[in-house]
């Protein structure tokens, strides 16, 4: 599995560890349209389908579902912002990683 590269934060929302800032390009275009938990789950669901191997795309399918099962309370319109931008900039840096890869 891919522990080491996946780890939690002080709010349980997944944190991909990596060197460096993130990217500037998004893994999938209209990444800027992204406002709502529902787009950005949906979005990230969407990069999972561009992983290279099957039980890859399982493990991050995974990790989305349960932040997002952890985060289902959250009402802060701010902290959902803070939220959405954090995952997409992960999902980047994801998306980065596994296109090196090929």
């Amino acid at each position: 599995m891919l522990e080491d590269k996946v780890g939690f934060c002080e709010q349980n929302e997944p944190v991909f560890k990596h060197k460096g800032k993130g990217l500037a390009m998004p893994p999938l275009p209209n990444a800027e349209l992204v406002q709502s938990s529902v787009q950005l789950y949906r979005y990230l669901l969407r990069c999972c389908k561009h992983l290279p191997e099957e039980n890859i795309r399982q493990h991050y399918r995974h990790a989305i579902r349960q932040s997002f099962k952890v985060h289902a309370d959250e009402d802060d319109p701010e902290r959902i912002q803070q939220i959405i931008k954090r995952a997409i900039e992960d999902a980047d840096w994801v998306m980065d990683k596994y296109k090196r890869q090929k």
